[in-house]
């Protein structure tokens, strides 16, 4: 089932977030803002764009998650990589007798300013989308 939920939540989520998707929805707010006086503004006008808008909601907080879960799962997986480079690079530069050592320090500084870089990206990320940015602790 897992599987299943990832492939729908990322096609749905792609979709959702396309311009086809936005103007659907605009199309249907004109729709029901031109019937209101044809209905003479009822309550069942009213409670079909509540319940609507809140239905659609729900299920969005849903797959709008899931996608922030893959995210989040595939910068820690890249920083994670950028760690063990570092490091293998950090013992690099300690290694005297190592040919590339030299170069290592250039290397670590790059690797540095690049997962400093993703991390406040991640963060200006959650931020904006008024997301919680999760620390990430290595072996967990």
């Amino acid at each position: 089932m897992g599987e299943h939920f990832r492939k729908f939540a990322a096609k749905t989520a792609h979709l959702a977030g396309s311009p086809g998707a936005f103007l659907l929805a605009v199309a249907v707010v004109v729709v029901w803002a031109i019937s209101g006086p044809f209905l003479h503004f009822s309550e069942i006008w009213q409670l079909t764009i509540n319940t609507g808008t809140t239905i659609v909601t729900f299920l969005m907080v849903f797959l709008i998650q899931n996608a922030q879960n893959r995210d989040s799962r595939a910068v820690h997986l890249k920083l994670d990589e950028l760690q063990h480079l570092q490091d293998t690079f950090q013992k690099m530069r300690e290694d005297d007798e190592n040919p590339l050592a030299d170069h290592a320090d250039d290397l670590v500084g790059a690797i540095d300013q690049t997962r400093h870089r993703r991390t406040a990206q991640g963060s200006q990320r959650a931020h904006r989308t008024g997301g919680h940015h999760e620390s990430h602790q290595h072996g967990g």
